[in-house]
């Protein structure tokens, strides 16, 4: 099983942004998700089709939708409760690409 892999600017601009072994690891797991292996991986639910890669204290929100995995943004893990904002804004991302699909 391999997906389709697109890492939107906002997500970019976060793991570009990192230390060089966090980047790695990163992309480590963008690898792994891309083909099919997400038991190598931590992941979580946040609503709906909205998911989080977890690592470390890093979170990158995405959703699949057919053969593809959108990776919308990243932020650091503060709280115990992922920013409602940040939910949001996938959300939206989620909404105008199935619009333009």
């Amino acid at each position: 099983m391999d997906l389709r892999v697109h890492v939107l600017p906002p997500a970019q601009a976060y793991i570009d942004a990192l230390p060089a072994n966090r980047y790695s690891a990163i992309v480590a797991d963008f690898e792994d998700m891309k083909i099919g292996r997400f038991d190598r991986v931590r992941t979580k639910q946040l609503r709906g089709e909205i998911r989080e890669l977890i690592s470390g204290r890093h979170r990158i929100s995405y959703f699949s939708l057919g053969s593809a995995l959108y990776f919308v943004r990243g932020f650091p893990k503060k709280s115990a409760k992922t920013p409602k904002n940040e939910i949001e804004y996938a959300e939206q991302i989620l909404k105008m690409i199935k619009r333009i699909r």
